[in-house]
């Protein structure tokens, strides 16, 4: 289970990783869309968005259906809900950290401060 999850993982992230990638999936998000179309809108080749939306299709995000000679993209099911489980996991850790680092700094702070006025004196 949890090598198939990180298979998932690695896979999504590598499809969200390339900018036209992203575009891509935000241009599916408002309407679907013919492979045709996306390489216009992109200024790409058909190969090179068909090869951008195989990544997609490998990764769940993306789900195609060829009608005659056209081939229709559209979002898949993945939801991207357990990439973003796991990076919010990683966000309230860093929060975390970065929370106890304030309060060392903050200390250090008032320390320094109430260090420098004996000195006055």
């Amino acid at each position: 289970m949890v090598q198939h999850l990180q298979a998932h993982f690695d896979a999504a992230f590598a499809a969200l990783s390339d900018v036209t990638r992203r575009g891509v999936l935000e241009q599916l998000g408002r309407a679907d869309a013919s492979i045709t179309n996306l390489a216009e809108r992109f200024e790409m080749t058909l190969t090179g968005m068909k090869k951008h939306v195989g990544v997609l299709e490998q990764a769940g995000l993306v789900v195609t259906e060829k009608v005659g000679r056209v081939r229709t993209c559209r979002l898949g099911r993945c939801r991207l809900a357990e990439e973003a489980a796991w990076i919010e996991r990683y966000r309230r850790l860093w929060e975390a950290r970065f929370d106890e680092l304030d309060t060392v700094v903050e200390e250090l702070t008032r320390k320094e401060k109430a260090h420098g006025r004996k000195r006055r004196q």
